[in-house]
């Protein structure tokens, strides 16, 4: 059974930084590609970042260019989204997701590309 935990969330004023991780346990393929996703309230889920499994290609939103990065460490089984330059609008429930990876090396943009998902935790930008 996949499990995701995220952590790192948190109150931050504007400007400020905060460090995303999501840890996988119980991934018995070998290859996965993870993505960074939020939701907040009133609103669809949006993609945030995307990275494929040998960490070699990675995409980003729109709203978050420029500030987010998503990297990963396969030893440790784990997926990073460092945000700096928080803005209020950065404000949402922020998910991680993985998929299995057979043939390629690539990222995933849709939420329906993923299979596992984790709880969520919470990002808070105060102005």
């Amino acid at each position: 059974q996949v499990q995701l935990v995220e952590s790192g969330g948190g109150l931050v004023l504007a400007g400020g930084s905060l460090r995303l991780s999501c840890a996988a346990s119980g991934v018995t393929f070998n290859k996965y590609a993870a993505g960074w996703f939020r939701q907040a309230p009133g609103k669809e889920r949006e993609f945030v970042a995307g990275i494929s499994w040998s960490g070699g290609n990675t995409a980003s939103g729109d709203s978050v260019k420029g500030r987010f990065t998503i990297s990963r460490d396969n030893a440790k089984h784990t997926v990073y989204l460092q945000m700096n330059s928080l803005k209020p609008e950065d404000t949402a429930t922020y998910y991680c997701a993985v998929r299995p990876e057979w043939y390629s090396d690539s990222y995933y943009t849709a939420p329906r590309q993923y299979n596992y998902w984790g709880q969520g935790t919470q990002v808070t930008v105060s102005s």
